[in-house]
Protein backbone atom coordinates (compact mmCIF):
# COMPACT_ATOMS: atom_id res chain seq x y z
CA UNK A 1 0.00 0.00 0.00
CA UNK A 2 1.52 3.19 -1.00
CA UNK A 3 1.36 6.00 1.40
CA UNK A 4 0.26 9.00 0.01
CA UNK A 5 3.65 12.21 1.07
CA UNK A 6 2.54 15.61 2.45
CA UNK A 7 1.18 18.28 -0.18
CA UNK A 8 4.06 20.11 -0.65
CA UNK A 9 3.56 23.99 0.03
CA UNK A 10 5.65 26.89 -0.92
CA UNK A 11 7.69 28.66 1.58
CA UNK A 12 6.69 30.97 4.41
CA UNK A 13 9.21 34.23 2.34
CA UNK A 14 7.52 33.63 -0.97
CA UNK A 15 3.83 33.74 0.28
CA UNK A 16 5.01 36.82 1.47
CA UNK A 17 5.80 38.61 -1.62
CA UNK A 18 3.44 37.05 -3.53
CA UNK A 19 -0.18 35.85 -1.54
CA UNK A 20 -0.26 37.43 1.46
CA UNK A 21 -0.57 41.26 0.39
CA UNK A 22 -3.75 40.27 -0.95
CA UNK A 23 -7.12 41.42 1.26
CA UNK A 24 -8.44 37.56 0.56
CA UNK A 25 -5.73 36.47 2.00
CA UNK A 26 -5.36 38.54 4.89
CA UNK A 27 -7.22 35.70 7.13
CA UNK A 28 -3.66 33.63 7.07
CA UNK A 29 -0.93 36.42 8.63
CA UNK A 30 -4.45 37.50 11.14
CA UNK A 31 -4.26 33.52 12.52
CA UNK A 32 -0.19 33.82 12.58
CA UNK A 33 -0.30 36.75 14.41
CA UNK A 34 -2.95 35.96 17.18
CA UNK A 35 -1.64 32.87 18.06
CA UNK A 36 2.08 34.21 18.42
CA UNK A 37 0.63 37.76 20.21
CA UNK A 38 -1.43 35.69 22.37
CA UNK A 39 -4.91 38.39 20.92
CA UNK A 40 -6.95 38.82 18.46
CA UNK A 41 -5.06 40.70 15.87
CA UNK A 42 -7.35 42.37 12.43
CA UNK A 43 -5.26 43.30 9.42
CA UNK A 44 -6.18 46.84 8.88
CA UNK A 45 -3.95 47.72 5.70
CA UNK A 46 -0.42 46.75 4.23
CA UNK A 47 1.59 49.67 4.52
CA UNK A 48 3.87 51.05 1.74
CA UNK A 49 7.61 51.99 2.55
CA UNK A 50 10.81 51.17 0.84
CA UNK A 51 11.12 47.66 2.78
CA UNK A 52 7.90 46.79 0.79
CA UNK A 53 9.19 47.53 -3.09
CA UNK A 54 10.17 44.29 -5.47
CA UNK A 55 13.69 44.36 -6.01
CA UNK A 56 15.24 42.69 -8.80
CA UNK A 57 15.58 39.42 -7.16
CA UNK A 58 12.88 39.51 -4.56
CA UNK A 59 15.80 39.45 -1.46
CA UNK A 60 13.53 41.62 0.62
CA UNK A 61 11.02 39.45 2.60
CA UNK A 62 9.33 42.15 4.56
CA UNK A 63 6.16 43.28 4.73
CA UNK A 64 4.52 46.42 7.11
CA UNK A 65 0.91 46.10 8.28
CA UNK A 66 -1.26 48.29 10.23
CA UNK A 67 -3.29 46.49 12.52
CA UNK A 68 -5.88 46.82 15.40
CA UNK A 69 -5.59 44.64 18.13
CA UNK A 70 -8.12 42.60 20.55
CA UNK A 71 -7.79 46.16 22.86
CA UNK A 72 -8.76 48.23 19.71
CA UNK A 73 -5.20 49.43 19.60
CA UNK A 74 -3.99 50.56 16.21
CA UNK A 75 -0.39 49.38 16.08
CA UNK A 76 2.21 48.58 13.38
CA UNK A 77 3.84 44.99 12.54
CA UNK A 78 6.92 44.16 10.73
CA UNK A 79 6.92 40.78 9.65
CA UNK A 80 10.56 39.68 8.26
CA UNK A 81 11.40 36.36 6.92
CA UNK A 82 15.10 36.64 6.35
CA UNK A 83 18.11 34.18 5.93
CA UNK A 84 20.99 36.63 6.82
CA UNK A 85 23.85 36.42 9.29
CA UNK A 86 23.94 40.30 9.61
CA UNK A 87 20.93 40.57 11.60
CA UNK A 88 20.63 42.37 15.05
CA UNK A 89 21.46 45.92 13.72
CA UNK A 90 19.04 45.21 11.27
CA UNK A 91 15.95 44.38 13.71
CA UNK A 92 17.36 47.57 15.06
CA UNK A 93 17.05 49.63 11.47
CA UNK A 94 13.86 48.40 10.76
CA UNK A 95 11.70 49.74 13.63
CA UNK A 96 13.59 52.50 13.58
CA UNK A 97 12.81 53.17 10.17
CA UNK A 98 8.80 51.85 10.11
CA UNK A 99 8.36 54.88 13.20
CA UNK A 100 9.67 57.40 11.00
CA UNK A 101 8.43 56.40 7.92
CA UNK A 102 4.65 56.41 9.49
CA UNK A 103 5.20 59.78 11.98
CA UNK A 104 2.86 62.57 10.06
CA UNK A 105 4.71 65.31 9.72
CA UNK A 106 4.14 68.16 13.12
CA UNK A 107 2.88 65.38 15.29
CA UNK A 108 4.00 65.60 18.85
CA UNK A 109 6.28 62.41 19.89
CA UNK A 110 3.29 61.37 22.30
CA UNK A 111 1.58 60.58 18.84
CA UNK A 112 4.18 58.15 17.86
CA UNK A 113 3.24 54.53 16.79
CA UNK A 114 3.64 51.51 18.41
CA UNK A 115 5.90 48.94 16.61
CA UNK A 116 5.88 45.14 16.87
CA UNK A 117 8.95 43.42 15.00
CA UNK A 118 8.29 39.74 14.18
CA UNK A 119 11.33 37.97 12.60
CA UNK A 120 11.63 34.55 11.37
CA UNK A 121 14.79 33.31 10.98
CA UNK A 122 16.44 30.36 8.89
CA UNK A 123 19.35 30.84 10.78
CA UNK A 124 21.22 30.68 13.88
CA UNK A 125 21.55 33.62 15.60
CA UNK A 126 23.23 33.88 19.14
CA UNK A 127 23.28 31.72 21.87
CA UNK A 128 20.33 29.89 23.75
CA UNK A 129 18.15 26.84 23.72
CA UNK A 130 14.56 28.46 23.27
CA UNK A 131 13.20 28.90 19.80
CA UNK A 132 10.73 31.99 20.58
CA UNK A 133 12.34 34.88 22.19
CA UNK A 134 10.36 38.02 23.21
CA UNK A 135 12.15 41.58 23.86
CA UNK A 136 10.70 44.39 25.53
CA UNK A 137 12.37 47.86 26.85
CA UNK A 138 12.37 48.38 30.55
CA UNK A 139 14.42 50.79 33.20
CA UNK A 140 15.15 49.64 36.26
CA UNK A 141 17.08 51.29 38.85
CA UNK A 142 20.62 51.19 39.46
CA UNK A 143 20.42 51.35 43.19
CA UNK A 144 16.44 50.26 44.26
CA UNK A 145 16.25 47.66 41.50
CA UNK A 146 12.92 49.31 40.78
CA UNK A 147 10.89 49.23 37.60
CA UNK A 148 10.05 52.20 36.18
CA UNK A 149 6.52 53.11 35.69
CA UNK A 150 4.28 55.78 33.93
CA UNK A 151 2.77 57.97 36.10
CA UNK A 152 -1.18 58.64 35.79
CA UNK A 153 -0.64 61.84 33.73
CA UNK A 154 1.47 59.72 30.97
CA UNK A 155 -0.69 56.88 31.47
CA UNK A 156 -3.59 59.34 30.12
CA UNK A 157 -1.00 61.06 27.21
CA UNK A 158 0.49 57.64 25.95
CA UNK A 159 -2.54 55.39 26.00
CA UNK A 160 -0.40 52.98 27.80
CA UNK A 161 0.00 51.34 31.11
CA UNK A 162 3.75 50.48 31.09
CA UNK A 163 6.59 51.84 29.80
CA UNK A 164 7.53 49.06 27.52
CA UNK A 165 4.15 49.14 25.90
CA UNK A 166 5.22 52.45 24.31
CA UNK A 167 8.63 50.89 22.86
CA UNK A 168 8.87 48.54 20.03
CA UNK A 169 8.76 44.85 20.93
CA UNK A 170 10.32 42.03 19.34
CA UNK A 171 9.68 38.62 18.23
CA UNK A 172 12.61 36.18 17.46
CA UNK A 173 11.24 32.87 15.86
CA UNK A 174 14.59 30.66 15.94
CA UNK A 175 13.45 27.72 13.48
CA UNK A 176 16.54 26.06 13.66
CA UNK A 177 15.42 25.47 17.42
CA UNK A 178 12.29 24.24 17.17
CA UNK A 179 12.05 20.01 17.48
CA UNK A 180 9.04 19.68 15.50
CA UNK A 181 6.75 18.64 18.12
CA UNK A 182 3.43 20.59 17.94
CA UNK A 183 2.45 21.12 21.29
CA UNK A 184 0.48 24.49 20.41
CA UNK A 185 -1.08 25.76 18.25
CA UNK A 186 1.60 28.68 17.85
CA UNK A 187 3.62 25.21 17.22
CA UNK A 188 1.54 24.25 14.51
CA UNK A 189 2.54 27.54 12.86
CA UNK A 190 6.10 27.28 13.98
CA UNK A 191 6.15 23.79 12.47
CA UNK A 192 5.08 24.58 8.87
CA UNK A 193 7.56 27.62 8.81
CA UNK A 194 10.46 25.58 9.52
CA UNK A 195 9.07 22.21 7.40
CA UNK A 196 6.81 23.59 4.90
CA UNK A 197 4.12 21.53 5.82
CA UNK A 198 0.80 21.58 7.12
CA UNK A 199 -1.12 18.39 8.99
CA UNK A 200 -4.72 17.85 8.62
CA UNK A 201 -5.24 18.32 12.14
CA UNK A 202 -3.77 20.88 12.77
CA UNK A 203 -6.32 23.75 14.63
CA UNK A 204 -4.35 26.96 14.52
CA UNK A 205 -5.98 29.74 13.49
CA UNK A 206 -5.97 30.79 9.87
CA UNK A 207 -3.13 27.54 9.42
CA UNK A 208 -5.84 25.23 7.41
CA UNK A 209 -6.87 28.62 4.97
CA UNK A 210 -2.63 28.51 4.42
CA UNK A 211 -2.91 24.77 3.46
CA UNK A 212 -5.32 25.44 1.06
CA UNK A 213 -3.64 28.97 -0.30
CA UNK A 214 -0.11 27.61 -0.34
CA UNK A 215 -0.32 24.16 -2.91
CA UNK A 216 2.45 24.21 -5.02
CA UNK A 217 -0.31 22.02 -6.93
CA UNK A 218 -2.52 24.93 -6.94
CA UNK A 219 -0.25 27.93 -9.21
CA UNK A 220 -0.44 27.95 -12.76
CA UNK A 221 3.03 26.85 -14.54
CA UNK A 222 4.24 30.08 -15.28
CA UNK A 223 4.34 30.36 -11.07
CA UNK A 224 5.40 27.19 -10.61
CA UNK A 225 8.33 27.62 -12.67
CA UNK A 226 8.82 31.82 -10.93
CA UNK A 227 8.80 29.61 -7.60
CA UNK A 228 11.34 26.91 -8.88
CA UNK A 229 13.70 30.47 -10.24
CA UNK A 230 13.23 31.45 -6.94
CA UNK A 231 14.41 28.54 -4.69
CA UNK A 232 17.14 27.66 -7.08
CA UNK A 233 18.71 31.68 -6.47
CA UNK A 234 18.72 31.11 -2.62
CA UNK A 235 20.49 27.79 -2.90
CA UNK A 236 22.78 29.18 -5.09
CA UNK A 237 23.39 32.24 -2.70
CA UNK A 238 23.71 30.31 0.00
CA UNK A 239 26.60 28.42 -1.47
CA UNK A 240 28.11 31.32 -2.25
CA UNK A 241 28.32 32.58 0.86
CA UNK A 242 29.30 29.40 2.41
CA UNK A 243 32.04 28.95 0.21
CA UNK A 244 33.72 31.73 0.08
CA UNK A 245 33.39 32.82 3.97
CA UNK A 246 35.05 29.39 4.63
CA UNK A 247 37.95 30.15 1.64
CA UNK A 248 38.41 33.55 3.74
CA UNK A 249 38.47 31.77 6.90
CA UNK A 250 41.17 29.30 5.85
CA UNK A 251 43.19 31.90 4.29
CA UNK A 252 43.01 34.59 7.11
CA UNK A 253 44.01 31.81 9.80
CA UNK A 254 47.14 31.19 7.28
CA UNK A 255 47.67 34.62 6.64
CA UNK A 256 47.27 35.51 10.15
CA UNK A 257 49.47 33.09 11.68
CA UNK A 258 52.33 34.61 9.83
CA UNK A 259 51.94 38.16 10.62
CA UNK A 260 51.45 37.33 14.30
CA UNK A 261 54.74 35.91 14.46
CA UNK A 262 56.42 38.69 12.64
CA UNK A 263 54.69 40.98 15.29
CA UNK A 264 55.30 39.29 18.05
CA UNK A 265 59.11 39.04 17.03
CA UNK A 266 59.14 42.84 16.79
CA UNK A 267 57.47 43.79 20.39
CA UNK A 268 59.39 41.33 21.67
CA UNK A 269 58.83 41.02 25.41
CA UNK A 270 56.61 43.52 25.61
CA UNK A 271 54.22 41.93 24.24
CA UNK A 272 55.35 38.63 23.45
CA UNK A 273 55.48 35.87 20.68
CA UNK A 274 52.19 34.39 21.93
CA UNK A 275 50.09 38.19 21.88
CA UNK A 276 51.34 38.66 18.37
CA UNK A 277 50.18 34.78 17.33
CA UNK A 278 46.40 35.72 18.37
CA UNK A 279 46.39 39.44 17.18
CA UNK A 280 47.38 38.36 13.61
CA UNK A 281 45.13 35.25 13.76
CA UNK A 282 42.36 37.58 14.81
CA UNK A 283 43.43 40.00 12.02
CA UNK A 284 43.87 37.70 9.10
CA UNK A 285 40.48 36.17 10.42
CA UNK A 286 38.85 39.34 9.35
CA UNK A 287 40.37 40.32 6.61
CA UNK A 288 39.76 36.64 5.12
CA UNK A 289 36.45 36.81 5.95
CA UNK A 290 35.97 40.83 4.26
CA UNK A 291 37.31 38.88 1.52
CA UNK A 292 35.16 36.33 1.25
CA UNK A 293 32.30 38.79 1.40
CA UNK A 294 33.29 40.80 -1.27
CA UNK A 295 34.06 37.66 -3.30
CA UNK A 296 29.95 36.80 -2.40
CA UNK A 297 29.32 40.32 -3.89
CA UNK A 298 31.03 40.22 -6.80
CA UNK A 299 29.55 37.04 -8.18
CA UNK A 300 26.31 38.47 -7.19
CA UNK A 301 27.28 41.42 -9.56
CA UNK A 302 28.08 39.09 -11.81
CA UNK A 303 23.95 37.53 -11.87
CA UNK A 304 22.98 41.11 -12.15
CA UNK A 305 22.58 42.62 -8.92
CA UNK A 306 23.25 46.39 -8.74
CA UNK A 307 26.22 47.48 -6.68
CA UNK A 308 23.75 48.15 -3.92
CA UNK A 309 21.73 45.65 -4.05
CA UNK A 310 24.80 42.70 -4.11
CA UNK A 311 27.17 44.50 -1.21
CA UNK A 312 23.95 44.91 1.29
CA UNK A 313 23.43 40.92 0.15
CA UNK A 314 27.00 40.42 1.32
CA UNK A 315 26.96 42.69 4.35
CA UNK A 316 29.39 45.12 2.94
CA UNK A 317 29.39 48.75 2.12
CA UNK A 318 28.96 49.66 -1.65
CA UNK A 319 32.13 51.83 -1.47
CA UNK A 320 33.67 49.02 -0.21
CA UNK A 321 32.67 46.97 -3.42
CA UNK A 322 33.01 49.56 -5.88
CA UNK A 323 36.82 49.59 -4.73
CA UNK A 324 37.24 46.65 -4.83
CA UNK A 325 36.13 46.21 -8.42
CA UNK A 326 38.71 48.60 -9.48
CA UNK A 327 41.67 46.77 -7.70
CA UNK A 328 40.77 43.34 -6.58
CA UNK A 329 43.99 42.69 -5.54
CA UNK A 330 43.97 45.45 -2.66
Amino acid sequence: MNIRSPRKLITFDWAMKRLLRSKANFEILEGFLSELLGEDITILDILESESNKESKLDKFNRVDLKVKNGKDEIIIIEVQYERELDYLQRMLYGTSRVITEHQQEGEPYSKLVKVISVNILYFDLGHGSDYIYHGTTTFVGIHDNDKLQLDIRQQKQYGKMQINHIYPEYYLIRLNNFNSIAKTSLDEWIYFLKNEEIKDEFQAKGIQKAKRSFSILSMSEAEQAAYARYQDDLRYQASLVESNYGLGLREGREAGITEGIEKGIEQGLKKGIEQGIEQGIEQGIERGIERGKLEVAKRLLDKGMSVEEAAEAAGISANMLKRYIVSPDV
